[in-house]
């Protein structure tokens, strides 16, 4: 006879196993298990070494990935997995069609962590017009160059910014820089309505508009076969003179020995690099020679008062898979079954 039968309480529902494939620190694992239902038993991994990855996903039911790599050959070890959730937007380390053919579903979290990549956008687009690391190197090893400073720094007000890419970031990125009143363009497949583009001072142009109008150009694109190296040596001298490259979406939209060429030779004024093509770079990459270059290791949407939100919106997703529910339509990749 059953607990429910005898007039017992039923027994609880097996928990199912969520394997979250991404190394984070401890603090980040309690703030995203602070907001885990009961129905998800978490397992983290310690490392990104293939055979620690193979057998974590091995038991899953649910895979949450950031900058973990799922590829075919993870996925033919994962018998149980229905759903991958993706921490963020960018899907191209996650082998999709493996997925697709799999049966398992995919979801991002659109749009969670816009603020943040944005803000980190932003800071860039400063940090490269006022030359803030060369100075507080200069600064730390005794030099005081507030005389130099003054003909290498520029302002951020007033200026054309060119938006490769209208999204959520693309978007929160406009909107910050309205306290600058600079001059917002942008590509996108998609237009705006025409009510966000008269809020946001936004006004759509072509590629080649964008490359040659913009004092700042900043990324904010996926890694598809159509965008891959879409910044190349021909793209890059068709940039404005003094122009400043901002990259927080994806190192592979760069031709990187390009923008190295460009950079030395004056042609573009500096770059802020959240992004690179491999990551990490190597020990002795080039940017790293270069003072007009601002570097951060792809730390764009790593706030941690964003963790608990963007976890709220990975784990909610998972749990409308497990009961059945729908997901919202701008964060499917494949549908779950």
């Amino acid at each position: 006879m059953s607990p429910r039968e005898c007039g017992g309480a039923a027994e609880p529902a097996a928990r199912r196993f969520l394997a979250c494939l991404d190394v984070w620190t401890p603090a980040v694992q309690e703030a995203v298990r602070r907001n885990a239902p009961p129905e998800l038993d978490l397992h983290f991994a310690r490392s990104y070494d293939e055979a620690e990855q193979a057998a974590l996903i091995a038991q899953a039911d649910f895979a949450l990935v950031g900058w973990a790599r799922v590829s075919e050959a993870l996925l033919a070890n994962a018998p149980r997995l229905r759903f991958i959730e993706k921490w963020g937007i960018g899907v191209d380390r996650i082998d999709v069609d493996a997925a697709r053919r799999r049966g398992i579903g995919l979801a991002i979290t659109a749009g969670s962590n816009a603020g943040p990549v944005a803000e980190h956008a932003v800071m860039l687009m400063l940090a490269v017009s006022r030359r803030l690391a060369q100075a507080d190197a200069a600064l730390r090893q005794g030099r005081w160059l507030k005389a130099e400073m003054r003909e290498l720094c520029h302002q951020l007000g007033g200026k054309t910014v060119g938006l490769y890419g209208f999204g959520h970031i693309g978007r929160s990125v406009a909107r910050k820089l309205s306290g600058f009143e600079a001059r917002i363009l942008y590509t996108d497949p998609q237009r705006a309505d025409a009510d966000t583009e008269r809020a946001l001072n936004a006004t759509r142009v072509d590629v080649a508009v964008l490359l040659t109008e913009s004092d700042i150009l900043s990324l904010h694109a996926p890694a598809t076969p159509q965008t891959r190296r879409m910044l190349d040596a021909r793209a890059l001298a068709a940039m404005k003179p003094g122009a400043i490259l901002i990259n927080t979406a994806r190192g592979e939209l760069v031709d990187t020995a390009a923008l190295l060429d460009a950079l030395r030779s004056g042609h573009l004024r500096g770059a802020g690099l959240d992004a690179f093509d491999p990551e990490p770079p190597p020990d002795d990459c080039p940017l790293y020679a270069l003072d007009q270059v601002v570097l951060t290791p792809h730390m764009g949407g790593a706030a941690f008062d964003n963790v608990e939100h963007v976890a709220r919106h990975a784990l909610g997703n998972i749990m409308k898979v497990l009961r059945g529910e729908p997901l919202a339509p701008s964060d499917i990749v494949v549908e779950p079954r």
